[in-house]
């Protein structure tokens, strides 16, 4: 009969509470300044497609509207081509529904939901031909008078070169979607200038997470975009505004917070319209192919009556914030640009969305501003202001990307005094937007397929929390020297203890390994055998000052449900098992949900009782 010992109670090491564990991070950090080194080759590569994209959108500009074979600017308003401008839209739209139809589909759209679901839902991989499918279809869509900015097509390039590059090298799913997130940010600041926009833009919409591993790419990318913005387009800001801001008072705050308010509103209802639309689309009774060339249609008649509305217009958003723009040409501008642009994105074009949205919301905070100023003539309200404020307030309702709205806003004026309004409107914009609508203008479509966005970046809890703080304290730890007959016939006597492994140590309680259930109870084992013999995991433990997280990626790693929790020195000093961790994930939910302060999760006693017994060699115990 086995002789079962006493309880045996162990120590942990009193130093656990000053002394964390730091495995070596060099081969994480040699990773990391790979990955970086590949982000700011996509970002070079990126800067210069998106000066291509440019060009390409000029040319096709300037031959469709003017008939001429050149890359300098020409404003498509200025064309003489009277009611043939309608149809210049409707071949555009043609062109790219056959690209949509032979080519692929997913150049359709606006560029950040496609980025958004192949980050969520296909490990980050797109296909390598929309890295010259889109920027070519996005061309001739917006070259031909589609009512969108440069800015969309060139973030899905940069995602889909940054992905492509990762799909060709041996990384992780991880590594390829920072690569992603990288060519994405780049492409942005590539155009406009404004790299830290575009980080707070990749942790918003494309990253869900805040990591070393995942800003220093990203970050390195989109300065890298913006060295190329400086090289390849202008040194100032895109939307220079000739006079300085000055200091708003409070009276002049509370009309930006009611403007931020009042766009938050309009954000909401813009979205609900342009979906609208889209539906509206779906219910026609001819092939997809044939809807852009169809909202090609209602570009051309709008924009005969309105050639504002047609192509790109930065000059328009320019002119609005100088407030030098006439008040009725800006009310037609906000509206009508509005409608032109919600049925050519509603059908299903090549195109984006941030120039429309920057467009609509600086003519609106312009027009609301006047209202302001009409009633309230001592505010202290300015028009140039008013419409900054409202751009940016627009984005940060429609797109609930807070911090991207405001610094975006900064970064393409240079006006610093401008940053209270900002905060100040795009929070209000952004609180109306989040109760008035689950989703977002980002986030609509790819949620109709079924896919969950992220809401919240919270620390991970398994990083949080270390071994020692869930640590269990029963467990069961066999001696190598007891028989496989000895074993069966001890857990036949404890018919309530249940594991798929069992930790085996030295009668010093030295670990040496892991023996599965399987192997102990199968039949090619002669009961004399002792149990060490069957030991095929020995290097597998984890140290109490460990993080929960370490310990789970163990276990994914090894298939197992439980892992031994060993001292320097080898001792075995405890048992971790699933159950532990997701008792830690549950007193984590119920800190958020109640009001009174849980402290389950304390350090627990450093002294631990291992109260299933240790099995001890019968001949062993005797001759002690």
């Amino acid at each position: 009969m086995l002789n079962k010992g006493i309880p045996i109670a162990l120590s942990l090491n009193p130093s656990l509470e000053t002394e964390p564990v730091a495995p070596s991070s060099a081969p994480n950090k040699r990773r990391l300044l790979t990955i970086a080194s590949l982000a700011v080759a996509v970002a070079v590569a990126i800067s210069f497609i998106a000066k291509l994209l440019v060009y390409l959108i000029d040319l096709c500009s300037n031959i469709a509207f003017h008939g001429e074979f050149t890359t300098e600017y020409l404003s498509p308003a200025t064309n003489n081509l009277g009611l043939w401008v309608m149809v210049v839209p409707v071949i555009g739209g043609v062109l790219v529904g056959l690209m949509a139809l032979y080519g692929s589909k997913a150049i359709r759209g606006h560029g950040i939901p496609e980025a958004m679901e192949q980050v969520l839902t296909n490990q980050s991989r797109i296909k390598p031909t929309i890295t010259y499918l889109k920027p070519l279809s996005a061309a001739i869509s917006i070259g031909t008078g589609g009512p969108f900015g440069a800015e969309g097509p060139i973030i899905a390039t940069g995602g889909a070169l940054g992905s492509t590059l990762g799909q060709l090298l041996r990384i992780t799913h991880n590594e390829r979607k920072i690569l992603l997130a990288a060519g994405a940010t780049a492409g942005m600041s590539a155009i406009f200038g404004t790299p830290i926009a575009a980080i707070f833009l990749a942790i918003e919409l494309l990253l869900f997470e805040f990591s070393p591993r995942s800003i220093i790419p990203v970050a390195l990318a989109c300065i890298t975009g913006a060295a190329g913005h400086h090289l390849l387009f202008e040194a100032g800001p895109v939307f220079a505004i000739e006079h300085l801001i000055g200091v708003p008072s409070n009276t002049a705050l509370a009309g930006y917070s009611a403007i931020g308010i009042a766009m938050g509103v309009l954000s909401v209802l813009v979205t609900k319209i342009v979906y609208w639309v889209e539906d509206a689309f779906e219910k026609l009774p001819i092939h997809w192919m044939w809807w852009p060339a169809i909202g090609g249609l209602g570009v051309g008649v709008i924009g005969y009556f309105a050639p504002r509305t047609l192509g790109v217009g930065y000059e328009n958003i320019t002119e609005i914030l100088s407030g030098s723009m006439p008040l009725q040409i800006v009310l037609s501008l906000c509206l009508l640009k509005f409608l032109s642009w919600a049925i050519a994105l509603g059908s299903g074009t090549s195109g984006g969305t941030l120039a429309p949205l920057l467009t609509i919301g600086a003519a609106t905070g312009a027009l609301l501003g006047s209202v302001i100023l009409y009633f309230f003539p001592g505010s202290g309200v300015t028009l140039t202001l008013a419409a900054l404020v409202g751009m940016s307030a627009m984005f940060a309702g429609a797109s609930r990307a807070l911090l991207t709205s405001i610094v975006f806003a900064l970064e393409t004026t240079m006006q610093s005094n401008a940053l209270l309004p900002l905060l100040a409107a795009c929070t209000g914009s952004y609180f109306v937007s989040f109760f008035l609508m689950e989703n977002t203008i980002m986030t609509e479509k790819i949620a109709r397929r079924g896919v969950k966005t992220p809401d919240s970046y919270e620390p991970d809890i398994l990083e949080k929390v270390t071994v020692a703080q869930v640590i269990q304290e029963e467990g069961l730890v066999l001696s190598e020297d007891n028989s496989i007959g000895e074993v069966r016939e001890w857990l036949d006597q404890e018919s309530d203890y249940q594991s798929n492994y069992f930790i085996i140590a030295s009668d010093e309680n030295e670990f040496r390994g892991i023996v599965s259930s399987s192997n102990l109870f199968s039949h090619h084992h002669p009961v004399q055998t002792k149990i060490g013999s069957l030991i095929k995991r020995r290097n597998i433990s984890v140290d109490a000052r460990n993080s929960l997280r370490t310990a789970v990626e163990l276990m994914a790693k090894e298939n197992l449900d439980m892992l031994p929790v060993v001292s320097k020195e080898n001792q075995v000093i405890g048992v971790l098992s699933y159950q532990n961790i997701i008792s830690a994930y549950k007193t984590n939910m119920e800190e958020h949900e109640q009001k009174t302060p849980n402290i389950s999760l304390k350090r627990k006693s450093l002294k631990i009782l291992l109260r299933g017994q240790r099995l001890m060699n019968t001949g062993k115990k005797q001759e002690a």
